[in-house]
């Protein structure tokens, strides 16, 4: 019984090793081809993608500059607004073309960003994650406007000197965000959170008249609550 069985075995293997070395070792195509990613799969964020190969959008020549009038693609023509954004920027042997993907590649990161997290959008323009972007949506996709117009309300974390007194809240639902304000003298007027925040909470700083300087931690970036 023992030796049948171990034939069998032995049997059993050759034949698994055949159908592997028929099919090239590879899983069957038909599987590969309905194979999709987890439901709970988060979509990359553009915000986080690498900034624009050539040139980055807020750069800014530092060597001569195409005059506005030889401002012209090889192929058609620029628009009005597409013209302004370009001024000043392109250098003076690069083409025109290559700078404005530049900016229409910021325009679209951000508008990818905000379809899915408007506050996502609106701290990479605070924060600059999105170079350019500023310069991109005020000439080239207007209607990112109020992303760009909540952005210039905020600030980014870190220290910052002379703040506005009042009531911010934190474009970060991560539990490290810390704050404080202190007084010229460097004493503490007010810290927080005052109770450790669970993952997903909204996180506010209260920034009381007379702060010297108001400091913040893990909270990525702040708007006006």
């Amino acid at each position: 019984m023992y030796r049948r069985s171990a034939a069998a075995a032995v049997l059993l293997t050759a034949a698994l090793t055949l159908t592997a070395c028929s099919s090239g070792g590879k899983a069957d195509s038909g599987a590969e081809a309905k194979a999709k990613p987890p439901a709970s799969s988060a979509a990359p964020d553009p915000a986080d993608s690498p900034a624009p190969s050539a040139p980055a959008a807020d750069a800014k020549p530092t060597g001569p500059v195409l005059p506005d009038t030889k401002l012209t693609p090889k192929t058609g023509s620029f628009t009005a607004q597409e013209k302004k954004y370009l001024s000043g920027r392109v250098p003076e042997k690069m083409d025109p073309a290559a700078v404005l993907q530049s900016g229409q590649e910021a325009c679209q990161r951000v508008a990818l960003t905000a379809k899915r997290d408007k506050d996502a959008a609106t701290g990479a323009v605070i924060t600059g994650e999105i170079p350019g972007a500023k310069d991109a949506i005020t000439h080239l996709c207007p209607e990112q406007k109020p992303i760009l117009v909540a952005a210039e309300k905020g600030f980014p974390e870190g220290p910052r000197t002379s703040p506005a007194a009042g009531t911010y809240r934190a474009l970060t639902q991560a539990s490290t965000c810390t704050w404080e304000a202190k007084s010229k003298d460097g004493s503490l007027l007010a810290s927080g959170p005052e109770t450790q925040p669970n993952a997903g909470d909204k996180i506010t700083a209260t920034i009381p008249a007379g702060t010297a300087e108001f400091n913040s931690s893990g909270c990525y970036a702040w708007i006006p609550a």
